[in-house]
């Protein structure tokens, strides 16, 4: 007897069966491992899901290894461990092997059994007991790699210190208990919502705020005393600085308020061992409180209900390596995933504090108008009357205004010279007016690379040959500078009687004393002086303001804000001159001292020409196939604009090499896309897909990828 379709019954069935018994094997719990060659494995989960300390994107994923039973005690989620990783171990994806070799890695978790079907590698080596990596740590460092299209591993690199035994082995104390209250601060009683501020802090709350702090010597305590609040509830508070200098201000206030032992200072100068300790310190809860720089925005405090930044426009707080974040970036999303309050400080505002306070996110903490003028000094610059008397003071690098300034400040102590360093390269601008020199096509910035070729656009590439100033119609330009050294020779030789002193890059003085001399600095290296400046001059103002960047008008002010805040009061007698284009909005908003009112334009004019931060960009560098051929395979979000690609200068063989810098001799190109408001997080995750299928197909050289690169242009 048979079928319809002329196969036996039986037949039919057995096959079915077979069929069943396929199916109910392959969906069957999979044997957990017990042995690996011959060597017993952990009894419970056996295991581990290791994060290998390898940076390429395409290997930005999680590997499975086996835990032998002697390892099971200390093969905990969050050690250090070794691992071997390539051909033969651990998974294999797609049939390929790669590489091979000992490797260091972290345990993210253990489990019960893989979901690689072939056998496991074992664990090599647990390098420490100590668990580094904690769920917090983890799940910032996953969101700061997706926020920067980078790998997890090469953010790890970052957060985590070099390991040293001698620091592991040393036992700490129990942290100090809260302070009983707030200590009492009557600076802060200048801004109207200051107490009320400190009193959020110390009740446990999350207030977030944008801090414009007066200028003058206070700022450092008003930051300790938040911190200081913060510790009063039982929380931790976390603070990142711009440099050592400042990072021990603020250090010295903390510790005259609320004694020593309650926080820690982590800063690069401290040395590895040192400063791995202070992290240990921190990671086991012997201190409650962190002072440090940037890598400090990774520090494992405790219950954290404080984060803060100060100067957040400085460049300092952009990571130079690998996925390049910024800190305070890093640390709103910290101040998000841990609920901490957040505190955004600095003499002056940048447009993406003022973005923070626009869209609701954070309120504005700053003084009334009497409390400025109060605070403030005497802003002078060469305006029309002093034109009248001085017909070459406008275009004079040294017009009689500062002079004067300088004469009048030396009767009574120290002078301050601001001199913008020599290695700053100004983009070009209107020799008339000053009105920066922009693309007609995308608002990008004009760039010369020599006298027979014309102008082009350092964003998009395209040519400008017949320039004219949209402000006052010239068609002249202008670009030079002076350097700090030059200045102080012709200052001595001006007063011969008065001692000079520079502080830059080769040499910062931290202090000068309370007596008349001349103090030559470049900007962010300007001293402290013991009772303030009696007055400064601010000189070369348009080269700031000509620098080849976007947030040129922004970072001038910023540098014009910190030299000035070290000045004495109006009421003392204190005078700043600025030597630049009074019209300019920057030089305005400093005779007024309004920064914020100068963020607030400006934000409101990137949104019209659709800048960062209201729209995100990225910045593609490379060889010009390379770059063309990512981006090509990017799938980009909608809407996605792509400007250039324009050519990056050739690295000089004879200079030492900067991060990012293309490799002596090569010609590379560098192009942005922008996208709309909300698409940042699309744009990162499609850029770095791209870029790991190119390694997996190991396709041409490698492409830098940067996500709201700083240096624009």
């Amino acid at each position: 007897m048979s079928s319809e379709n002329g196969r036996d019954p039986g037949e039919r069935g057995e096959q079915l069966a077979l069929i069943r018994e396929t199916v109910r094997k392959a969906k069957a719990p999979r044997a957990k491992p017990r042995t690996w060659r011959g060597a017993a494995l952990a009894g419970e989960l056996p295991v581990a899901r290791v994060l290998v300390d390898k940076g390429p994107v395409h290997l930005d994923k999680l590997w499975d290894y086996a835990v032998p039973a002697a390892m099971d005690r200390e093969a905990q989620p969050g050690v250090r461990v070794r691992v071997r990783f390539g051909a033969g171990t651990g998974k294999v994806r797609e049939g390929r092997r790669e590489g091979g070799g000992l490797l260091d890695g972290y345990i993210v978790e253990r489990i019960a059994e893989s979901d690689y079907r072939g056998p496991l590698a074992a664990l090599t080596q647990v390098v420490s007991p100590e668990p580094v990596l904690s769920p917090a740590l983890l799940a910032l460092c996953r969101a700061v790699a997706d926020r920067y299209a980078g790998s997890l591993a090469d953010v790890l690199q970052l957060a985590i210190p070099p390991r040293n035994a001698k620091a592991e082995a040393e036992r700490f104390p129990a942290p100090p208990p809260p302070p009983p209250a707030v200590p009492p601060l009557a600076s802060w009683a200048r801004y109207p919502d200051g107490p009320a501020f400190l009193e959020a802090l110390a009740g446990g709350g999350a207030p977030r705020a944008v801090w414009t702090a007066l200028p003058g010597p206070h700022w450092p305590w008003e930051l300790a005393a938040a911190v200081a609040a913060t510790l009063a509830s039982g929380r931790g508070a976390l603070v990142v600085m711009p440099d050592g200098r400042s990072a021990a201000r603020v250090d010295a206030a903390l510790t005259e308020l609320v004694g020593p032992g309650a926080h820690a200072l982590l800063v690069a100068d401290s040395g590895p061992e040192e400063r791995y300790r202070r992290w240990l310190a921190i990671r086991r809860g012997a201190v409650r409180a962190v002072v440090g720089t940037r890598a400090a925005m990774y520090a494992p405090v405790a219950d954290l209900g404080l984060v803060a930044i100060w100067d957040d426009g400085n460049s300092s707080h952009s990571d130079t390596h690998a996925p390049h974040p910024h800190a305070r970036d890093v640390l709103l999303l910290r101040a998000v995933q841990e609920k901490a309050a957040c505190l955004i400080g600095d003499l002056g505002r940048t447009v993406e504090a003022t973005q923070l306070v626009e869209n609701g996110w954070a309120r504005a903490l700053e003084a009334g108008r009497e409390q400025v003028r109060a605070a403030a000094p005497l802003i002078r610059t060469v305006d029309d009357l002093e034109v009248a008397r001085d017909e070459a003071a406008r275009a004079a690098r040294l017009p009689s205004l500062a002079w004067q300034t300088a004469r009048a400040g030396l009767a009574r102590g120290p002078v301050l010279v601001q001199v913008p360093r020599r290695g700053y390269v100004p983009r070009l601008a209107c020799e008339r007016c000053r009105e920066p020199a922009r693309c007609r096509h995308c608002a990008g910035p004009l760039e010369s690379h020599g006298d027979d070729r014309p102008m082009e656009c350092g964003w998009c590439g395209r040519d400008a040959p017949d320039w004219h100033c949209v402000a006052c119609g010239n068609a002249g330009l202008r670009a030079q500078i002076v350097g700090a050294r030059r200045t102080a020779e012709e200052l001595g030789r001006a007063f011969p009687t008065v001692p000079v002193r520079t502080s830059g890059r080769d040499h910062i003085l931290d202090t000068v004393p309370d007596r008349p001399a001349l103090v030559v600095s470049t900007p962010g290296a300007e001293p402290v002086a013991e009772g303030g400046y009696a007055a400064a001059l601010l000189l070369d103002g348009w080269a700031l303001l000509g620098r080849p960047d976007l947030r040129a008008g922004e970072e001038a002010l910023r540098r014009w804000l910190g030299a000035a805040a070290l000045v004495r009061g109006q009421a003392d007698g204190g005078t700043v001159a600025v030597i630049a284009e009074p019209s300019l909005r920057p030089v305005q908003a400093l005779v007024r001292w309004d920064p914020v009112g100068h963020a607030v334009r400006e934000l409101s004019e990137r949104a019209e020409l659709g800048f960062p931060p209201v729209s995100r960009m990225a910045s593609v560098a490379g060889r010009p196939e390379d770059v063309a051929e990512l981006l090509g395979a990017a799938g980009l979000p909608s809407g996605a604009e792509v400007l250039g690609p324009v050519p990056l200068p050739v690295t000089d063989p004879g200079r030492p090499r900067r991060p990012g810098d293309p490799p002596p001799g090569e010609t590379w190109e560098r192009a942005l896309v922008r996208v709309r408001p909300g698409q940042g997080a699309a744009l990162a995750a499609a850029l770095k897909a791209a870029r790991a299928a190119r390694l997996v197909k190991r396709e041409g050289d490698a492409v830098r990828v940067r996500i709201d690169p700083l240096d624009l242009g």
